[in-house]
This record gives C-alpha cells, structure tokens and sequence, in this order.
C-alpha cells in the first residue's frame, strides 16, 4: 500500500496497538512490516486464523504462547561452531516445552478450530533432545549428574574446599591470630580462599597476599598451610571445565542437528503470537469478522472508527452497488473526514486479516491499492502550500490509480480560487472514474454537487446537521446533497438579515462558475456522460476475473487431495494428514497420530490445503517418515551402507 496513504489513514497508529498484544520481539517486528494483501484467498486464510483464535480465546483466556525473546541467535552460533550456554539451551528447552504444551492445548481444539489447531501438528516435540538438556541443565548451570566424570570431579573439589575452609577457620578462632584478624570471615579473591589480616600484621602470618582493601587497612592472605590444597582445587576446576565444555558440545551438537525443526518451532510459535495478537485486538474493539468478495462492492453497517472507541456514531456505508463514486458535503466538522477515513482504514484492516468494528451484514471487496489525499500536507522545508501539496499527491494518484483502487480524497478542489478549483476537482473525478476506481470524495462546492447528481455512476451523500442547536449529528444520509449551513449557523450566531439576504442573492445567482445548467440538467464538461462510461468500461475490461471457487476449504465429493493435505475422516472421527495419493479403489492414505489409515475419499473432508501448511519445498518425510529412516536414508543417499535397510508399514 502506498506509505503516504497509510499515515494518512493513521493505519500505523493499529499496527502498533497490534503490537502491544503480542509477546514476543519478533512477532512485534513482523507486525511494523505488516501490510494489507490484494490477494482474496489470502485474506480469507488470515481472516479464518484471527476467527478460529477469537473463538479459542473465548474458550480459554491462557493459550501456552513460548517466550521467544533470547532466541534469535541461538540457531547462528551453531553454525558458528559455537557451544551454547547453559541458559541458552535452557531456552531451547522452555521452547520445546511450550511446543508440548500448544500441541495439548490444541488437540480438543480442533472442531473449534481446524485452521489454527492444525498448525501445532507442524512443529516438533523433539523428546530426545528435550530429556537430554532437562537431564543435563538444571537452575543455569550443567547438573552434577549430566555426566560421571563431572559427578565425580565437583565430589573431588566439595572434599578439598571442606578441608581449605576447615584450616581457614581453625585459623581465623586461633587465639594467636584472632587479634589479627580484621573479620572472622572467609572470602575468596580470584577463585582462591583468603583470610582478612590487618595490614599492619601481615608480616606475623606466612603467606601470599592476594588483595587489598581500598583504604589499605585490610590485606587478604593465603596462609602457606593451604596453598597446596588451592593449586589441587585450581588443577580440579580445570578438569571441571573441560567435562562441562565437551557436556556443552554434545547438547550444542544435538541442537544443530535439529536445526530445521527448531526453526519451524520458532516460526510456528511467532505465528500463533501474531494470530492471537489478532484475536485479543479484536476483543478489545468488539470487532467481528466479515463477508469478502470480488465484485468491488462495500457495505458497511453500524461501523466504528477503530481509533475513537464506542462513543462514535456509527457509520452507514455502501458503495459499489450501483454508484462507484460517492461525494460526501456536509459543513464543517460535521464528521466527513472522519467517515471517509473509516471507510479507508477498515478497509486496510480487513485486507490485513483483522477483525473491524462493525455490525453483521457488512461486506468487503479487496482493492489493489487504497490511495488518499486527506488533511493539510503542507510543508515548510520543501516550500509547498497547502493547495500544492494535494495536488503534488493528487498527480501521483491520478498516475497509478486503476480499476482495482480505492481513491479517498477530502476537500477536492479545495485552497485556491473557487471557479478553478470547481473545475480542477470536476475534471479530477472525472479522470479517475474514467480509469475505473472507486472514489470517496468530500467537498463544499455546490457545482460539484449538481455533477454528482446528474452523472451515471456518481452518487450524493451529506453529513446530518441540526440546525436548532448548531451540533453536527455526524450520521451520512446516502442519496441527499447537503449544505455548508454557513449562512443558517451565521444567523443563529447573531449576523445581521440584511448581509444573509444579500449573501443568499449571491449564492443563487446562476451566472456564478457555470458548469451545470441546472435548467435542464445537462453537463456542460468537455467529456459527456457516455464518453466517461465507455472509458470507465475500457479500464475494468482490463480486471482479472476471479476463479469461481476463491476458498480451499470448501468439499465436494470429486475433491482430489495432495500429499500433506490435513482432513477429517468421518469414519473415523478424527483428523490426519493425507501420505498417500488416491488408490485404483478410490482411497487414500491418512497418517493419523503414527499409523497409516486407508480411508475411502468419500469419507473425507478437507480441512486446510498443504500450502497453507507447510513452507514450499517442505520435505514431506520430516512428517511421515520416523527419525531413524530419515538418517538411514541420509546415510544411504551418500554411500552404500552393506546390510543397512528401510521398513516402511505397507497398507
């Protein structure tokens, strides 16, 4: 979508409420890059994702989501060569935990929500390599127990530190040496223990002195008794590191080679973080999901403005049907802006996948671009006015706008001379209508209201005003023109009868900027009414027409499935992946949990396409084959293996 139209539609300002709904970084990264699609399947996959979420969340207000943060690099410094921490496999651990978790909290999901549970069955419980690192970490550190050379080795370093503390204390009571002692405590200075002499007795005791206080008054020793067992305890700590490196090896080598699947996990739980950011925000607005089709028509029915809350007044919206170009007047702070700006942000959201707030009933189409002119763009540093800035946007619009665009533009024609500004605005229209877009315009002329009116394809609408109390009621009335109201509110406001008499003679006056001749009703604009409908015809002759069946999750009996394909079988009243291709009988192969099921396809039903679940070129024995052929078959594809085999089940 065009940036300068999304900050005008202040689409930025709900990708970052987005983001505060979700958990992790990256997941609140990939919300910035978020875009709205053009494409209808598209759409109405993330649109089922946030649906099947809301339903869950409505279900359960906890959904087992894994922290993520930390993360990121782990996978790059296997590559590196690096060992990983303790805490960093402990990540990798919580993620593998949480993958149990999601894939548990999913499995009575699954009628509630085929799509979203369905993608638990892409990620990789991996119990081997989770038992090892539970086995191996505990609390930060490698575990006493990950191996018995280090078991042994820590049992070696807890006797000699037993001992160094036991002559340290003897020391420290010793009443030879309790006076010159400064504190009756052992510390240690560079992994060596210490004793806290004062400085002016360090002369009495034999030993090294290691470190002194920042005030000089304290000198901390080693007493000469002890250094023996230090230069032991040093020798086992250097053992102690060298079995916890080659510990940190074997469980670093583990999590390479589970690389790919890791990834997937990652990829897998960013995505059930952005679904259910979705769903939380769809929450918080009391928002609903909404009807999509590809004829280029909005209805819009008790709409809100996603940014003001309950409070607005709803909005009544269609276009489409039977106008394509709507032109809104209305006085001044009477609710145009506001209505056309919801019109375009809704639209945005719902090609994002979001659920938006409005009744049931309401419908979307899908555009290509959705393209604005809104507020004052004025800028100082480039030394452009208000009236040259729109119409610096306008030019681009009018240069990429076609027949599967939405062009929004408020006060056309506006912050120049009248009469020019009339006719600039007119001819402005007339040339996007002409290249097939759809257009929801604002403005005060009241020529542009008679084009409106006398135009095929064009259609009024104003902005409710009650005159009594001088409030906008900010409800659009479709099909009425409506009025500044300029001379109505200065009355109220106490102007004299004799200047709004005078003002309402200049306004009547027919010879002011003639564009219609509103005594018969006919355009007096260089293109007739005819011209502008054959070439609006020309510019949607060039649409693609959409393939009749948009959705993949509709069945019929003469269904073909693929390989990957996740179904439900009736006969067996579950779910599984199709692993087979259909048989002379007309039956497929269905892994179901371990174990390859024969189910005839008129017991099939399919529930989401394997390219929405799976990554392209995703290899399909990673699901269907065990562990142990997959690395018999790696070994067998480099070489030949003398007496190695495969046994697959045959059905």
């Amino acid at each position: 979508m065009n940036t300068q139209t999304t900050n005008m539609l202040e689409y930025k300002k709900i990708k970052e409420i987005l983001g505060g709904y979700a958990i992790n970084e990256v997941t609140k990264q990939m919300i910035e890059k978020l875009e709205p699609s053009a494409s209808l399947p598209i759409i109405q996959s993330l649109m089922t994702d946030t649906s099947e979420a809301r339903l869950v969340l409505e279900k359960s207000v906890s959904v087992p989501i894994a922290n993520l943060n930390g993360l990121e690099h782990i996978l790059e410094l296997t590559k590196k060569g690096l060992n990983l921490s303790p805490d960093q496999l402990t990540l990798v651990l919580s993620l593998l935990e949480n993958v149990s978790r999601m894939q548990k909290f999913m499995k009575d999901k699954e009628f509630l929500a085929p799509a979203v549970s369905s993608y638990a069955y892409s990620m990789f419980d991996l119990p081997e390599l989770k038992d090892e690192i539970s086995k191996c970490i505990r609390n930060g550190r490698v575990d006493d127990h990950a191996s018995k050379s280090l078991l042994k080795t820590r049992k070696k370093i807890a006797v000699m530190e037993e001992r160094i503390k036991s002559k340290l204390d003897n020391i420290l009571k010793s009443a030879a040496y309790r006076d010159m002692m400064q504190d009756q405590i052992i510390s240690m200075r560079d992994g060596r223990y210490v004793i806290p002499v004062k400085s002016k007795f360090k002369r009495n005791i034999d030993g090294q002195i290691l470190d002194r206080s920042s005030s000089g008054s304290t000198v901390y020793m080693e007493p000469n008794d002890i250094r023996k067992l230090q230069t032991e305890i040093t020798m086992l700590r250097a053992e102690e590191d060298i079995e916890i490196s080659k510990i940190l090896s074997i469980l670093t080598g583990m999590v390479a080679g589970f690389e790919r699947e890791i990834g997937i996990n990652i990829e897998g739980m960013v995505h059930y973080d952005f679904i259910f950011a979705k769903a939380k925000y769809s929450k918080f607005l009391n928002a609903a999901d909404v009807e999509l089709n590809a004829n280029y028509t909005i209805k819009i029915v008790n709409g809100r403005h996603p940014l003001l809350g309950e409070k607005c007044v709803p909005l009544h919206f269609t276009l489409g049907e039977t106008y394509q170009a709507l032109v809104i007047t209305g006085p001044n702070t009477g609710g145009k802006t506001v209505a056309i700006k919801t019109v375009g942000l809704l639209s945005m959201m719902v090609q994002s996948g979001l659920h938006v707030p409005v009744g049931k009933g309401s419908e979307f189409t899908v555009f290509r671009q959705v393209f604005a002119d809104i507020g004052d763009g004025q800028s100082i540093e480039q030394s452009l006015s208000t009236f040259s800035s729109h119409i610096t946007n306008i030019i681009s619009i009018l240069r990429e706008a076609g027949p599967q665009d939405l062009i929004i533009l408020d006060e056309l024609g506006a912050g120049t001379d009248p009469a020019e500004g009339m006719g600039l605005a007119v001819a402005i229209l007339e040339k996007l209508y002409s290249q097939g877009s759809m257009i929801v315009a604002t403005t005060h002329y009241s020529e542009i209201k008679d084009f409106a009116e006398v135009t095929k394809g064009f259609e009024n609408g104003s902005m409710e005003f009650d005159l009594e109390t001088l409030q906008p009621l900010y409800r659009l009335i479709i099909g009425k023109a409506g009025k500044s109201q300029a001379l109505s509110i200065a009355l109220k406001l106490g102007m004299g009868t004799d200047v709004i008499k005078r003002a309402k003679e200049i306004t009547n006056t027919d010879s002011v900027y003639p564009h219609v001749d509103k005594t018969n009703g006919e355009m007096l604009s260089t293109t007739s009414n005819n011209t502008l409908q054959k070439l609006r015809e020309k510019a949607q002759s060039t649409i693609k027409k959409p393939k009749e069946k948009t959705t993949p999750i509709q069945n019929e009996q003469d269904e073909i499935y693929q390989i990957g394909d996740r179904v439900y079988a009736s006969s067996l009243k579950t779910a599984g992946i199709i692993c087979e291709l259909e048989n002379t009988q007309g039956e497929y192969a269905v892994l179901i949990g371990e174990t390859k099921h024969l189910v005839h396809k008129k017991r099939l039903k399919l529930h989401i396409r394997s390219e929405m679940l799976y990554p392209d070129n995703y290899d399909m024995d990673i699901v269907f084959e065990t562990k142990e052929n997959r690395k018999k078959d790696k070994l067998m594809n480099k070489r030949h293996m003398d007496g190695m085999t495969i046994e697959r089940e045959n059905l």
